[in-house]
């Protein structure tokens, strides 16, 4: 497949790059930045790009399979993450291709699972899940979700929300998969590395089964 990923040199960004190049897709990695050219892998086409101008998302769509959201705002700049969503809606269905042609993956946020046995409690407020430090990102990941479910597109979209405690860490090859619920192990911690998310990922882009839909991925 032709896939673009959008915050390439990111900390997500790159893992899902390093795996989809391992199966042998070709990867159009996007900075903001050209001079972050040199931390992308160099088996990817390096482009720029920023992911909030929808005439330049319609160019980098253009012939492309999968569109890769893996963007992650600064800090103060949280209210990026639904204006981006828009952004990349609005642009793929503008580009040269049929609006539905071109699939968009975002990898988001944990905040809008509900935790196990709460009765319907949200993550981000159940600060075991999302502390306070993390409460900005995880009310715009929320928005970034609302975004999507709510809008009215011809885009073909996945959400991907990780576990609460999302890091860079081993490539397993081994998760679960879940709907709107968080995913916890015995003792109710909450993981799943980047690497294993990519994982999920590039299986969920080769043999797609959740179609305009979120899913969540953990241990």
């Amino acid at each position: 497949m032709r896939i673009t990923v959008f915050g390439a040199a990111g900390n997500a960004g790159s893992r899902v790059v390093t795996e989809a190049l391992a199966r042998g897709h070709e990867v159009t990695a996007v900075v903001r930045d050209p001079s972050r050219y040199s931390e992308l892998h160099p088996d990817a086409t390096p482009r720029t790009g920023d992911a909030q101008d929808p005439a330049r998302i319609a160019d980098l769509g253009t012939a492309q399979d999968v569109i890769v959201n893996a963007t992650r705002p600064a800090p103060g700049h949280e209210r990026e993450h639904p204006a981006i969503t828009r952004a990349l809606l609005s642009g793929l269905a503008h580009a040269p291709d049929a609006p539905d042609a071109v699939r968009l993956i975002v990898i988001g946020g944990a905040g809008s699972l509900t935790v196990p046995g709460t009765e319907g409690r949200l993550a981000i407020d159940d600060p075991r899940y999302v502390p306070a430090a993390w409460r900005h990102i995880a009310e715009a990941s929320n928005a970034q979700y609302e975004a999507l479910r709510t809008a009215d597109t011809k885009v073909p979209w996945t959400y991907i929300s990780p576990s609460a405690l999302f890091e860079p860490g081993t490539r397993t090859g081994k998760y679960r998969l879940g709907k709107d619920e968080l995913l916890v192990d015995a003792d109710g911690n909450s993981s799943i590395s980047m690497e294993d998310l990519a994982v999920a990922l590039l299986d969920e882009a080769e043999s797609p089964t959740h179609h305009r839909t979120r899913f969540t991925v953990g241990y």
